[in-house]
């Protein structure tokens, strides 16, 4: 199955300061992969790099089986793209925004007031734009990306500002769109929902991928200190390391009825990339 998207060593420096640096990935269509690093690493630029937006000075890059330095019109109407800097028009309402862009990308002007709905901008569809928070744009802009049913949708900090309850919504609109085959490129600095949606996880830093896998393949092997936390019935908490002499200890507590709960201990996204880095996340 040809990939989705594909870089092979990826290079770009802006003068002197190397921004992308050797980077290589394949995403499979309908994966959800995401980019997870803090800010400044070089995730803004690698979307622009795969977007055309950007060149790189060294290797090469494709999308939907395109070299991404030729991409055109036709290319375009098979990517959305959502950040924090997308332009809007300003003086025109939220309907209005989404009616030009639909007839820009000759989609059913029918399915505006469902996106509208979706991510939670129904009761201010006629409300001016320049009117909205920061909060709101950003969910018009992942409305407005939505408008053409994109084969490939490039995510970065979606849900950056947004309330708990609109990023529970966006984040189901994204997985009932990766159900439907679409495949994501998400960026984020937040380890909670990278958790939550990715099927693969990319730990990027300085323009480099550190690692990358699954959540529980990174959480597997970067569990080396193997512990378990128990809760006793006294509520007591305590913390064991999984060794001949504490498994004995477990064993224990268990034949006594004094265990409550027991959890194994594995590292966290923002544990593995700080022993990584050196640094978190934020």
């Amino acid at each position: 199955m040809e990939a989705a998207i594909k870089m092979n060593n990826m290079f770009k420096s802006f003068g002197t300061k190397k921004v992308i640096n050797d980077v290589s990935i394949s995403i499979a269509p309908g994966e959800l992969i995401g980019f997870l690093g803090p800010s400044g690493a070089g995730k803004t630029t690698t979307i622009k790099l795969l977007t055309g937006q950007l060149r790189q000075d060294m290797g090469t890059a494709t999308i939907l089986g395109r070299d991404t330095t030729t991409l055109n019109h036709e290319s375009y109407r098979q990517i959305g793209i959502v950040s924090d800097n997308s332009g809007l028009y300003e003086n025109l309402n939220a309907y209005d925004n989404l009616l030009i862009f639909s007839r820009i990308l000759m989609t059913d002007k029918q399915k505006i007031t469902g996106l509208l709905e979706r991510v939670g901008l129904k009761d201010d569809m006629k409300k001016m734009v320049k009117k909205f928070s920061r909060g709101m744009k950003q969910r018009l802009v992942l409305a407005r990306a939505l408008l053409h049913n994109p084969k490939v949708l490039f995510l970065d900090e979606p849900t950056s500002g947004l309330d708990p309850g609109t990023t529970i919504e966006i984040h189901k609109l994204m997985l009932e769109m990766k159900e439907g085959g679409t495949t994501f490129f998400l960026t984020t600095h937040d380890m909670t929902e990278a958790s939550k949606l990715c099927d693969r996880i990319v730990l990027f830093n300085e323009g480099k991928i550190i690692d990358m896998g699954t959540l529980d393949e990174l959480s597997v092997k970067y569990n080396t200190e193997k512990r378990v936390k128990i809760l006793l019935t006294s509520n007591e908490t305590i913390e064991l390391g999984l060794d001949p002499e504490n498994s004995t200890k477990i064993s224990d507590l268990i034949t006594q009825d004094r265990i409550a709960t027991i959890h194994s201990q594995e590292p966290t996204l923002e544990t593995i990339f700080l022993k990584l880095t050196g640094r978190g996340l934020q």
